[in-house]
């Protein structure tokens, strides 16, 4: 039996532990997105997969859970101007070639979406398990349906690194730091490891467990100061 999330536990959880108290709207829509392609495809798989799927989001969506170009830039001539100037000083001493810089046809392979998506050979890749033509149009990787399909699919199959999500969480194993290694080696893989966490600890039954569960918190509280 698939036990459903407590949504509103979930989301009051998120917003205190990881939003500062509050979340725009966009926020909300687009974990909403994220949780609704799950629920919708993968209900059944382990929910620490879905936790580190939605810390990767918020992190490589500078919080924000929405699609966006790497740097944060509203075009590509801005992105790749900003990625020159840090490659130029020094700042991205990790890349070898400068993937961003535009290809004959114009077309630049920076990062987009929910999880930052570079080189052509990429979204090639990305092209087919999306069935959206991401080459023609790389932009299209930052609409929501194909940014989530992207995440999702992405950490599952081992799309980018080799590595997914069953290799670091599984029933032998909790590697909650080296599950970074599905999108970006170690790369802030102690923070990611916190947010995941913290998802993961937000994740509760369906509203009606999620209200008893409550009741039996506040009980145990009351019980436990009245016997001090």
């Amino acid at each position: 039996m698939v036990v459903h999330m407590d949504r509103s536990f979930f989301f009051d959880a998120v917003r205190g532990d990881l939003f500062k108290g509050e979340m725009t709207h966009p926020q909300v829509v687009g974990i909403t997105a994220i949780l609704d392609a799950w629920d919708e495809r993968f209900s059944q798989a382990d929910r620490r997969w879905l936790a580190y799927i939605l810390a990767t989001a918020y992190h490589e969506t500078a919080y924000t859970m929405q699609p966006v170009r790497e740097t944060l830039a509203q075009s590509d001539a801005r992105a790749v101007e900003i990625l020159e100037t840090a490659f130029a000083a020094g700042r991205l001493s990790w890349v070898k070639t400068p993937y961003w810089r535009p290809d004959e046809d114009g077309r630049s392979w920076l990062g987009r979406g929910l999880v930052q998506l570079t080189h052509k050979r990429n979204y090639e890749a990305m092209s087919v398990l999306t069935g959206i033509d991401l080459v023609a149009d790389p932009d299209r990787a930052m609409e929501m349906d194909a940014a989530v399909t992207i995440l999702i699919d992405g950490m599952l199959q081992g799309s980018f690194t080799g590595h997914k999500l069953a290799d670091h969480l599984n029933a032998a194993s909790e590697d909650w730091v080296n599950a970074r290694r599905i999108v970006n080696g170690t790369d802030r893989a102690e923070k990611l490891s916190a947010y995941a966490m913290a998802f993961h600890a937000a994740m509760r039954p369906n509203a009606a467990h999620g209200v008893i569960a409550r009741l039996k918190a506040w009980g145990s509280r009351v019980i436990a100061r009245l016997t001090l």
